[in-house]
């Protein structure tokens, strides 16, 4: 008894594989957060849905800036604007705004939201604060 390897045939071998992708559904959102993140390195802004489904995001870095100047109003307001521009196929035009950290770019972000045509109904403000800090280091005994 002779065990035969099966080979492939040169159609089996050179088929092309098909991918199937999902399609991308379109969302018609009237309503979002908009989520500022402004360190003093970086401003970062991410729409998304009410539940939380990130639309999109957009950061200075992502832009184009690099080093200090990521962090420069400037900087916030190109990012608004790249936001905007990736999300004005989904039909948002209402957002509530939600603000974390100590950054230049806290307020231009807000202003470039709005001027770039979403209306805004709501300010938070949800920076960390420390309200005891840490522990004091102990004494030192000589």
């Amino acid at each position: 008894m002779t065990d035969e390897l099966k080979t492939p045939t040169t159609t089996e071998a050179e088929a092309p594989v098909k991918k199937s992708r999902k399609k991308k559904i379109k969302k018609s959102i009237a309503r979002g957060i908009a989520h500022v993140h402004a360190s003093f390195n970086n401003t970062i802004l991410t729409i998304t849905d009410r539940e939380g489904n990130v639309i999109a995001w957009a950061s200075a870095g992502n832009a184009g800036f690099k080093g200090p100047k990521k962090a420069t109003p400037y900087a916030a307001s190109i990012v608004a604007k790249n936001v905007f521009d990736r999300v004005k196929d989904t039909g948002l035009k209402e957002i509530d705004i939600v603000i974390r950290g100590v950054g230049q770019g806290r307020e231009s972000a807000i202003r470039a939201l709005h001027a770039n045509g979403f209306k805004i109904l709501s300010i938070k403000d949800i920076t960390p604060l420390p309200h005891n800090g840490c522990r004091p280091k102990r004494p030192r005994r000589v």
